[in-house]
């Protein structure tokens, strides 16, 4: 018996040895196809890109799989409790994997089950960062060798930090970092016991614990998971309690930009980024990018263009309601889908109800729960008769009439845009988004950082920027730069020029400029010329100067890349954008130096290194050790030098002359030292004005995307120049009066403002103008545009190649 019984003790020996062995060999096939697990020490998730505004105040999130990566250390005990409670509570004692779960799933699969439970944190990060999900023996053994191969080749806190900053959350978060930001809109280090207790939650299956369709499923969940906080011990009886009590609390993060008005800002950061480091690296680089953007500023910038849209729209009339919907049942729901604009969230989608001779009876469009849901509430307002007189011209039959009662201008049913009237919701005015566009820009002059970005109305309701993208005709903000490049040539703000006709023949047809307005004025200084914007005068300018040289500096200031040297350009009948045109004027604001705009000031990789850099200027010295009554270190600026900076002084006292006497004097009414120049091109299809403070340049046209004429007397001074006013007064409100900066050697000569000649003490008519070291007032009067003998020329035929060089005697040369 007891011989029998040895035998078949040693066949069942055999027969285990013969089966470990040939799970031996099983499991050491399935090793030699496993992948390196040294790629963890290399591990480089796609992590979100932010970009932040100059103040730091965070601007907007870029990434495909939304993720911060933290360290180990930087994740609270109490968040990483909440996993460990969760997912693996004997994470730091056992070996890589949990025999007791590996042995239970084991048994579900070979009774034909799927592989389930039992898999360890280490598990996990050998499963999502080395194998598939696919659910079979094959797969687990494999988990379970990489498993213990990891745990010898990595610390438990640096497996955990894999695991923790790798899963995915749902609400398209991955990593607890980017999670507790999706779900509560805080950083680790601010949830409670209840929040980190859900997130830890969401792993086993993010859709089926989601916090607005699986309420109960994850408030279920949740608690189990502060149940075992509790056994554990992380966390007291009491703080439990108190945990399950609450609420899911869930605030989901919305996506897109953070900062107010910043949408055409923040859209041209990303495309430049993509531009410079591509597509792949904006959505996983984990790049933090600070940018120029002041969020005050652009507040100010994007409400003095709305302003000025506004009025020139409201003056046009009403045009109709965004739509119409039935209003029989109830309205919140068909009113809840018509899209609003919501970068413009002082307006609110409306629906009439009644229609009256007093005003309108109207339902507001609904608010959404935090689960994106529509409201139950149902809100009511009014818009009285007064709140919408503008409406009354409204458009009817494809004709302008003016209507007698609100009732005749929308019914029920029509859906419209509303404000409320001084922050009261029930008292309403009535609004509609205007057709006419714009684009401004707000600008540095010494660094070229974009300091504010307006690029249309509502970014919500059309993403072109018109401050970058639209090429616009500039008009007779262009002059300046021609009168630059005359003064830098020879010419001075005392040069007589003739105002008055002239024909310009081009191939087989002639050109016949006119000032604004008709008529001319004779012969007159430079400063008349440009104070009054005088069109023949530019063009008498622009042809005895040479057009050769007009666009040499046109392209020096970056107007643009290639100007043809037509005399018609001399007008601005070139195009270009807002943004060159700030770009040029910041030349003359700045003393002559040739500037590049940007929107980014740095661009940091996910390691914290500094990859761009807009500041160019640099310090010498800055950086010593110790202070050994050394002079202070200067920064130095290596910009090219592209304008004589006496020329750029004389240019910014003209144009401080625009705004004192010429074109724009609604802008003198601020009381401090500006210069700028107004522009409109021809049928007042864009309206212009670009202008600056000795430290702010601000440029903006308005016209329609497709243009068209605006109307008689839609121009620079009556339309843009009020806008540029309006941001100039809260721009500068706070800030010191500072004058113009005079550089050193300018001679100030006080000279008859018709003549050009040099005043005598007492004259009437005079005027203080800037003059270079060994020039000055003429001798005798001379004037461009008249014969030899002295006598006018009424009429003048010039060929567009008759480009003359400048002579002495001839072109004004003093």
């Amino acid at each position: 018996m007891i011989r029998l019984i040895g035998y078949f003790f040693g066949v069942g020996v055999a027969l285990a040895l013969l089966a470990a062995g040939g799970v031996a060999l099983y499991i050491t096939s399935l090793a030699k196809d496993l992948p390196d697990y040294e790629v963890l020490a290399k591990y480089e998730p796609p992590v979100t890109t932010r970009v932040h505004a100059s103040d730091g105040a965070l601007m907007a999130e870029f990434a495909r799989q939304r993720r911060l990566y933290l360290p180990i250390q930087a994740i609270p005990d109490r968040v990483k409790a909440a996993f460990l409670s969760a997912e693996d509570k004997n994470f730091y004692t056992h070996p890589g994997i949990d025999i007791e779960g590996v042995g239970r799933a084991v048994l579900v699969a070979m009774k034909g089950g799927p592989t389930q439970g039992g898999s360890t944190i280490t598990q996990q990060v050998a499963k999502n960062f080395l194998l598939t999900n696919e659910q079979t023996m094959e797969r687990k053994v494999k988990e379970a060798v990489l498993s213990f191969r990891i745990e010898q080749a990595y610390s438990k806190d640096r497996i955990l930090e894999l695991y923790l900053n790798e899963i995915f959350f749902g609400l398209g978060s991955y990593g607890i970092a980017g999670a507790a930001l999706t779900y509560f809109d805080k950083s680790v280090n601010e949830l409670t016991v209840a929040e980190a207790a859900y997130l830890a939650a969401l792993p086993k299956g993010p859709t089926n614990y989601h916090p607005f369709r699986h309420t109960e499923r994850a408030l279920e969940r949740r608690n189990w998971v502060i149940d075992q906080m509790v056994e554990n011990g992380y966390v007291s009886r009491e703080e439990g309690d108190k945990a399950r009590a609450t609420d899911l609390g869930v605030k989901p993060r919305r996506g897109g930009t953070y900062i107010f008005a910043g949408e055409y800002f923040t859209e041209e950061v990303r495309r430049q980024i993509i531009a410079k480091y591509g597509e792949d690296t904006l959505y996983e680089g984990g790049l933090s990018v600070r940018t120029t953007l002041d969020p005050t500023m652009q507040r100010m910038a994007r409400g003095a263009l709305q302003h000025g849209l506004i009025k020139y729209d409201t003056l046009r009339g009403y045009r109709g309601p965004v739509t119409s919907i039935d209003v029989a049942g109830d309205w919140g729901k068909p009113l809840g889908e018509v899209k609003g604009l919501d970068d413009v969230p002082e307006w609110q989608l409306a629906v009439v109800l009644k229609a009256g001779k007093d005003g309108l009876t109207v339902g507001l469009k609904p608010g959404r729960e935090v689960s994106g849901d529509l409201k139950a509430e149902r809100n009511e307002g009014f818009v009285s008769a007064a709140d919408m007189k503008w409406a009354m011209r409204h458009v009817a039959n494809g004709k302008r009439v003016t209507a007698k009662s609100p009732a005749d201008v929308v019914g029920p049913g029509d859906v419209v845009f509303v404000e409320p009237k001084g922050g009261d919701t029930k008292n309403l005015i009535l609004r509609q988004p205007p057709q006419i566009e714009g684009g401004m820009v707000a600008m540095d002059p010494h660094t070229g950082r974009v300091l504010a970005m307006v690029g249309g109305f509502s970014y919500s309701n059309s993403v072109f920027n018109r401050a970058t993208q639209a090429m616009r005709q500039p008009g007779s903000s262009f002059k300046p730069i021609l009168y630059a490049a005359a003064l830098d040539n020879g010419y001075t703000p005392a040069s007589v020029v003739m105002d008055g006709p002239i024909s310009i023949k081009v191939g087989n047809s002639v050109w016949e400029p006119k000032n604004y307005g008709g008529g001319s004025g004779g012969p007159s200084t430079l400063r008349t010329g440009i104070e009054k914007s005088r069109n023949l005068m530019t063009v008498r300018l622009a042809n005895d100067m040479g057009m050769e040289l007009v666009a040499e500096y046109a392209e020096r200031f970056g107007v643009y890349d290639k100007m043809a040297p037509h005399i018609s350009n001399s007008l601005g009948s070139g195009e270009t954008t807002v943004m060159r045109m700030v770009s040029a004027y910041s030349v003359m604001a700045n003393g002559g130096k040739s500037i590049k705009p940007s929107l980014i000031d740095r661009v940091q990789d996910r390691y914290g290194r500094t990859i761009f850099r807009h500041e160019e200027r640099t310090c010498e010295n800055c950086n010593a050790q110790q202070w050994d009554n050394q002079p202070e270190p200067t920064i130095i600026d290596n910009s090219e030098q592209v304008l004589d900076p006496m020329t750029a002084y004389q240019i910014t006292s003209m144009m401080e002359g625009v705004i004192q006497r010429g074109t724009a004097t609604t802008i003198a009414e601020l009381g401090r030292p500006l210069a700028g120049k107004t522009g409109t091109t021809n049928d007042e299809r864009d309206a212009w004005f670009v202008g600056y403070s000795p430290d702010l340049v601000v440029g903006l046209y308005m016209g329609y995307d497709n243009p068209r004429p605006m109307g008689k007397g839609a121009t620079g001074s009556g339309l843009s120049a009020p806008i540029f006013k309006e941001f100039m007064a809260e721009a500068l409100k706070d800030t010191p009066i500072v004058d113009f900066r005079v550089p050193e050697g300018m001679k100030l000569i006080a000279i008859d403002r018709k003549t050009g000649m040099r005043a005598a003490e007492g004259q009437q008519g005079t005027i203080m103008e800037a003059f270079k070291p060994g020039t000055g007032p003429a001798d005798s009067y001379w004037v461009i545009g008249m014969d030899e003998g002295g006598a006018e020329q009424s009429r003048e035929t010039i060929s567009p190649s008759a480009n003359r060089a400048i002579t002495s005697g001839a072109g004004g040369l003093y």
